[in-house]
């Protein structure tokens, strides 16, 4: 039985009995009986675990996990303290530095910005080592659905950052006009850099400030947040 320890638990309880999950879970047993899955298999949910329903305000979507071991850690595009920042970290980081004037961490742990309600989802929630979405289409898109269906029907405003092709799928139900939804490119430099001035993260905090809300802090400290 998955146990998140907030509000997550009482909204996510049906899905997790829902036939497709099952079979997911089946499935899950056995790949990390038999293979090097990602994250480790009590992280794959870490996402829900740091930031409750209720404090969820911007969403961050991604594709799936890290591919190299070490990396991955349950939360999308983070990646531990001790861990070197992955490709697609540091252009996110990048853009940072060039949407509100953030300077590059020492890490590339993300955590602080779930403190402040930044969910940090991938569309898919395991991957095999070294392949890149070697779970799609195992069932892991149709509970991000259901997640994303919940928060959309809040009331509280929302930013959905939907991040890459398989992300952007997502968009498609996103439809409470008390919310707003940005698309990109996923930061990989795979895609070829058109990640880059997107300014997701200044339009995120203008838009809030329209709303009487107050913004993320998206500079990340050099002090190791817990």
């Amino acid at each position: 039985m998955v146990k998140l320890n907030n509000d997550w638990d009482e909204l996510l309880k049906s899905e997790f009995s829902q036939t497709y999950y099952l079979q997911l879970r089946e499935f899950l047993i056995n790949a990390y009986r038999t293979k090097d899955i990602y994250p480790a298999m009590c992280d794959i949910f870490n996402a829900f675990k740091y930031t409750s329903y209720q404090e969820t305000k911007v969403v961050i979507l991604g594709q799936d996990p890290y591919i190299n071991q070490g990396e991955a850690h349950g939360l999308a595009f983070s990646v531990l303290p001790n861990i070197k920042v992955p490709p697609s970290l540091h252009n996110i980081f990048q853009e940072l530095v060039s949407d509100c004037g953030c300077t590059i961490p020492r890490h590339g742990c993300l955590i602080g910005w779930t403190h402040q309600g930044v969910l940090l989802l991938n569309s898919i929630l395991t991957v095999e080592r070294g392949k890149s979405r070697a779970h799609a289409g195992r069932g892991w898109e149709i509970f991000t659905d259901a997640v994303l269906r919940r928060i959309n029907q809040k009331n509280e405003p929302v930013v959905f950052l939907l991040w890459g092709r398989d992300a952007q799928t997502k968009g498609n139900f996103l439809n409470n006009p008390r919310h707003l939804v940005l698309t990109a490119a996923h930061p990989s430099p795979l895609a070829g850099g058109k990640f880059f001035g997107c300014r997701h993260f200044s339009q995120t905090n203008d838009f809030f400030a329209m709303h009487g809300v107050p913004g993320i802090q998206w500079q990340i400290t050099d002090t190791i947040p817990r």
